[in-house]
């Protein structure tokens, strides 16, 4: 089996986008304006806070033109990227992790334990870098991952998340359902 790759550009990530990185019906990332990083500078399936894996990401923000749509509407004259994009950057470097796996299915965001704020995303950051530590995997009929993440603006976290939980679905499948 060749080796997976451990970082992805934003070509890597588009690519990704239109199911060409893990191939139809499989974990795909939302497209711009949506994809809430620009790379992915690593991947692990060892390693992070619970040793069964890490994965983590960037965005530039200041300057950056893929940012303008959140911080023009939300909130007038009062600029902050919403706490729900952050989240959702997590669960969507969730489900990336189980593309990169090989595991088949399209990705979605089933829940997450907590959530908490403590800084903000103004359009003076200079970078945000994203962590998962995968706390557990399970490929069987269901595939599920569930991580605890971070984001990090310009050094300081601002945002963590626990129990972030995403499932892969394949055709048939449906996303409901109570998830353990």
């Amino acid at each position: 089996m060749a080796e997976r790759r451990t970082s992805f550009d934003y070509d890597d990530l588009l690519a990704c986008g239109r199911a060409e990185l893990f191939g139809a019906g499989n974990a795909q990332l939302p497209l711009p304006p949506m994809l809430m990083f620009d790379r992915i500078t690593h991947v692990s399936e060892s390693g992070g806070a619970h040793g069964k894996g890490q994965i983590k990401a960037t965005l530039a923000v200041a300057g950056n033109p893929n940012c303008d749509w959140f911080f023009s509407c939300h909130f007038k004259d009062d600029p902050v990227m919403p706490g729900c994009l952050g989240l959702d950057a997590l669960w969507q470097l969730t489900g990336f992790f189980l593309g990169w796996l090989g595991a088949p299915g399209r990705g979605r965001a089933l829940g997450v334990g907590e959530v908490k704020f403590t800084g903000m995303v103004l359009p003076s950051v200079r970078m945000l870098e994203y962590t998962v530590d995968i706390k557990r995997v399970i490929l069987r009929k269901l595939k599920l991952g569930i991580g605890d993440g971070t984001l990090v603006a310009d050094g300081q976290i601002i945002y963590t998340a626990n129990e972030l939980k995403v499932g892969l679905f394949e055709s048939g499948q449906e996303a409901g359902g109570a998830i353990a």
